[in-house]
């Protein structure tokens, strides 16, 4: 498991999302930058199966929450105990299950998630399986070959990346609503791709919503993402 880090200071922990790596999505558009200006040691996981990380072929390397366990390993490698824990769609995903299974962090970010892509993901893990099983097939300009051109300029292993999708365990929402962090949820106006990002804010007992500018795809190159992140994180 490969990870990046910027900055000095208090840990925060951001995992990217599905198709991405750590480079795309919080340092190639200056995120990671705003955050690590604030005091922050910014760790960037690649998840298994994306970037430097590993992309074993063999279902048995992606067994339900497989994810998770690897967030916990890296917050074990490391040694962190007083943290902060966030990511961006799947990356959102992986840190409600941890949170689900014994993370504590100080506080806690959802971006480019609603309340849906939390409790039940079987609907986007269908649509990213139709992407994946049927590459070149797509008609231009729908969201299926956008995510496929998207995955042509990471580099991603489709047969790795379908593995991923096993490892999806919804998070109840009962469990949702018994994190007690101060929470941030932060998404493009236009994106709805995991359900509705004010509906998670509202069934959070901390949960603040911050809208920014851009869809699911976009809001990954605005500022606005890392401003609003680095500014929950140091208020």
């Amino acid at each position: 498991m490969a990870w990046r880090e910027v900055g000095e200071g208090r840990p925060v922990v951001l995992i990217h999302g599905y198709f991405s790596d750590a480079k795309t999505n919080w340092i190639r558009y200056g995120h990671a930058a705003k955050i690590a200006a604030k005091g922050f040691r910014v760790i960037m996981p690649d998840l298994r199966a994306h970037g430097e990380s590993g992309k074993p072929h063999g279902l048995e390397a992606y067994p339900a929450d497989a994810l998770t366990q690897d967030g916990h390993a890296l917050v074990a490698h490391l040694g962190l105990t007083d943290y902060d824990l966030g990511g961006y769609s799947l990356g959102a995903r992986t840190t409600s299950r941890m949170l689900a299974t014994g993370a504590t962090p100080r506080r806690v970010i959802f971006s480019g998630m609603g309340l849906e892509g939390l409790t039940q993901t079987s609907r986007r893990a269908g649509h990213f399986r139709n992407i994946l099983t049927r590459l070149g097939q797509h008609v231009q300009g729908t969201p299926e070959w956008l995510a496929e051109a998207f995955l042509k300029t990471t580099g991603g292993d489709p047969v790795a990346l379908l593995g991923i999708l096993e490892t999806f365990v919804d998070t109840p929402l009962d469990s949702v609503k018994a994190i007690q962090q101060p929470t941030l949820v932060v998404c493009g106006g236009e994106d709805q791709d995991n359900g509705s990002a004010p509906d998670l804010a509202a069934a959070l007992p901390n949960g603040t919503y911050v809208e920014t500018p851009g869809g699911h795809m976009s809001a990954v190159v605005k500022p606005e993402l890392g401003q609003a992140i680095a500014d929950f994180l140091a208020g």
